[in-house]
């Protein structure tokens, strides 16, 4: 069951002011703008002791966030306005969200430190290499550990863990234990009581 937080008067967001293109001005001025107001107003509390704070600035520019979660200062998330998190994620130290296409992360998921999730490529075969974006959704009860890359329009399936400094590039199922670069399966997830 999908709950998130949903602002009560969208006025009050950044982002219903700045409905932009992505290479317009506009948005060039709205990544300016979240980027000071992340390294002034967070960046300088210690790890998730402002996690409240934090997200209410993430849902002021534009972000879905659940209740509950911890969102440490150092994480990095680019787009705001393109990110829904369900209740009780957690969002570790050096974390990098390059969310240029929508990320979702579903309830009960910790994303561990120095990961980095890239909804965003380029087209190798064309001259100009144009970007190429593609959604990421991460499942409910999912443990992303240290240091995995996550890349463009993946999924990963409900209770799966991706071990430590994985490089994910094609869907995981549902409770499915996967490692190495490229993520390859090497388990499946059994829960015991």
């Amino acid at each position: 069951m999908k709950t998130y937080y949903i602002p009560t008067n969208k006025s009050l967001t950044i982002i219903s002011i700045i409905k932009c293109k992505i290479n317009s001005m506009k948005y060039k001025l709205y990544k300016a703008l979240w980027i000071i107001v992340w390294n002034i107003f967070v960046r300088p509390f210690p790890r998730a002791s402002a996690s409240k704070f934090e997200a209410m600035l993430l849902r002021l520019f534009g972000a879905k966030i659940g209740k509950d979660c911890d969102i440490y200062s150092s994480a990095k998330i680019l787009v705001p306005y393109n990110l829904v998190i369900g209740n009780n994620v957690t969002l570790a130290d050096r974390l990098l969200i390059q969310n240029t296409a929508m990320v979702e992360i579903k309830s009960n998921t910790i994303i561990s430190q120095g990961t980095y999730i890239c909804a965003g490529t380029h087209n190798i075969y064309s001259k100009n290499f144009d970007t190429i974006r593609k959604p990421i959704t991460i499942g409910e009860n999912v443990w992303v550990a240290a240091e995995c890359f996550v890349g463009p329009g993946v999924n990963i399936g409900e209770g799966a863990v991706v071990g430590a400094r994985a490089a994910v590039f094609k869907n995981v199922d549902p409770w499915t234990i996967v490692g190495g670069n490229p993520a390859k399966p090497i388990k499946t997830r059994v829960i015991k009581a």
